[in-house]
């Protein structure tokens, strides 16, 4: 049975804790009187799975009801009706009385060598902690002595007991006359050679040192959960941290560094026979697959699965949980013969060949491959001549080590065109007057301009587009430029400066040229190529991104370029 003490206060509410099978009421903290204490309390209940209330009842020396007792007696009528109302934690809950008397004077002297701010609460928490040990102490017969209902005559009501007399452990001390005897019992003494009786020695030791013996042993205990809830507590975190990825897949996606040491790749690693656990555990944080051999070897340890490692060579990643390597090793699977290739939304065809690159394919066979004339109803629109920009769909795929690079372009061409045909963007570019290649050629520019933002946003810059095309304007995008220069000049050895990149001569510059570039200046995402084809509907000819990060429309050039100086200082000075 779970019970809570409760000392009244007219500012703050003393709370305390107990179990009927322990019999030692702890403080456990305080509630402000603020109009919420009812709701508190029941909450606490609920919490705790409560199943009596013991109040403090004060009263004088002697033993009289004060004021402070009928505000008590409130308080108790209120915080019955509330727990009628709540059924916390769907029971009944019962309310008891215990006679308290200078439990506070009690509990600032039980806390008298710590430095209590009055506000914490901690001398209420030690009052109340008082009342619920003296009831357990000195009324427990009251809860062994009360039936449990059956569940179908459960009272619909809290049962408020408030005693009518005062327990005699709890009367005040009795008066005893200097003429009278002593009230103890008589016992033969036998007189010393003087003569005289010695004085009994007390048979039992005092109430108070009693007391105060099970409160040290109590704090005693206390302090040892608390050390080894800590304990067990940090070594929960840590061992939940060690056995996560060491990379996050999230950090995976979004990585766009083509050209640097990915550090989300598959790593093959190699178990050899006989290794053990311990060998198998240092060699995978060595490397880079877990972050702590220590906790790998827990985790085998726990899985009973350690003697089932199996030789062989595997793929891994950083990016994959503890869990998820053990379970690959101990399945011995044909993982090892499986890796995964990824293409982010907004490269280009050199991004995806640095990529295949660096997992071991050849210049020329992937050079060959981009060239070659793939028979693909998602190309039926792509002129001949061009090149396959725009058309390698950006996702994360798995391959075997015998793939060619060919099959890899084919099953990008099949992932593109799953898009294409889920969408319907074929017909709804021909809706508006355009064929598909021509789409994607407009996406891949809304991809580079606006690929980092909403997706209205993305739809509100297609309509921009689109509306410069319909007036007979060029597009005018800077991003096209920066394709032309990093296709002819990919260290930037001639095209040194913005001015220099806005002016070159080539047919994918629109600052240069009216209408679409020639063509794709990167592989959009499903999001801008969906974006696109169903662009906003609105007037806007010019936008820009801000140094917020934000984007402004404007109707005309003057509009834009008070835009520009209002909120584009940095960004639309960066180098191109």
């Amino acid at each position: 049975m779970k019970l809570l003490g409760l000392d009244v206060g007219e500012k703050r509410i003393g709370l305390a804790k107990a179990d009927d099978s322990v019999k030692i009421a702890v403080p456990v903290g305080m509630i402000p009187v603020d109009g919420q204490e009812y709701a508190s309390i029941a909450k606490v209940c609920r919490l705790q799975g409560t199943d009596v209330i013991v109040v403090g009842m004060p009263r004088n020396l002697q033993g009289q009801l004060t004021k402070q007792s009928e505000y008590v007696k409130t308080f108790v009528k209120n915080l019955n009706h509330v727990l009628v109302e709540q059924k916390p934690g769907g029971k009944t809950v019962k309310i008891f009385f215990q006679d308290e008397s200078l439990t506070s004077v009690q509990a600032k002297q039980n806390l008298a060598k710590k430095p209590i701010d009055k506000k914490s609460g901690a001398i209420d928490a030690e009052a109340a902690a008082l009342i619920l040990q003296d009831f357990l102490e000195n009324l427990t017969s009251r809860l062994t002595n009360i039936p449990s209902p059956a569940p179908a005559q459960a009272p619909q009501t809290p049962q408020i007991s408030e005693p009518k007399e005062t327990p005699k452990s709890l009367e005040p001390p009795l008066k005893v006359d200097e003429k009278s005897k002593p009230l103890e019992p008589e016992v033969p003494q036998k007189a010393n050679k003087e003569g005289k009786t010695p004085a009994l020695k007390p048979r039992f030791k005092t109430h108070k040192q009693s007391t105060a013996k099970k409160w040290l042993i109590v704090r005693i205990v206390i302090i040892l959960v608390l050390i080894l809830g800590a304990v067990g507590f940090g070594a929960n975190l840590w061992y939940n941290a060690a056995i996560s990825p060491v990379v996050s897949s999230d950090n995976c996606e979004t990585n766009s560094n083509a050209g640097e040491t990915d550090p989300c790749a598959s790593v093959q690693f190699t178990v050899e026979d006989g290794a053990s656990v311990a060998l198998i555990a240092d060699s995978l944080k060595a490397n880079g697959l877990i972050k702590s051999p220590l906790a790998f070897k827990i985790y085998a340890k726990l899985s009973g699965k350690s003697e089932e490692l199996k030789a062989g060579n595997y793929n891994l990643a950083p990016s994959m949980p503890v869990e998820k390597i053990y379970s690959k090793l101990v399945d011995g699977s044909n993982d090892a013969v499986v890796f995964r290739f990824t293409a982010l939304p907004g490269e280009t065809l050199n991004d995806i060949k640095k990529r295949l690159i660096s997992i071991g394919y050849t210049t020329e066979e992937i050079d060959a491959a981009f060239a070659k004339d793939y028979n693909h109803p998602v190309l039926a629109d792509k002129p001949k001549d061009a090149s396959l920009e725009g058309y390698l769909f950006g996702e994360t795929y798995e391959f075997y080590q015998t793939d060619s690079v060919e099959t890899i372009v084919i099953r990008m061409l099949d992932e593109l065109y799953t898009v294409v045909e889920k969408n319907n963007l074929r017909q709804k570019f021909n809706n508006m007057g355009y064929t598909l290649h021509e789409g994607i050629i407009m996406a891949s520019v809304v991809q580079k301009e606006a690929g980092t933002v909403s997706k209205e946003d993305q739809k509100i810059v297609a309509s921009v587009f689109w509306n410069r095309l319909a007036n007979g304007m060029s597009l005018g995008s800077d991003v096209t430029a920066t394709y032309a220069a990093n296709l002819v000049d990919p260290n930037r050895t001639t095209y040194t400066d913005n001015v220099a990149v806005l002016n070159i001569d080539s047919c994918y510059n629109t600052r240069k040229y009216a209408g679409l570039p020639c063509g794709a200046i990167s592989n959009p995402s499903a999001l801008v190529l969906i974006s696109t084809a169903n662009p906003a509907d609105t007037s806007y000819l010019y936008f820009l991104t801000g140094d917020d990060g934000l984007m402004y429309y404007s109707y005309t050039e003057s509009e834009h370029n008070q835009n520009a100086i209002d909120h584009c200082q940095v960004l639309c000075n960066a180098k191109l």
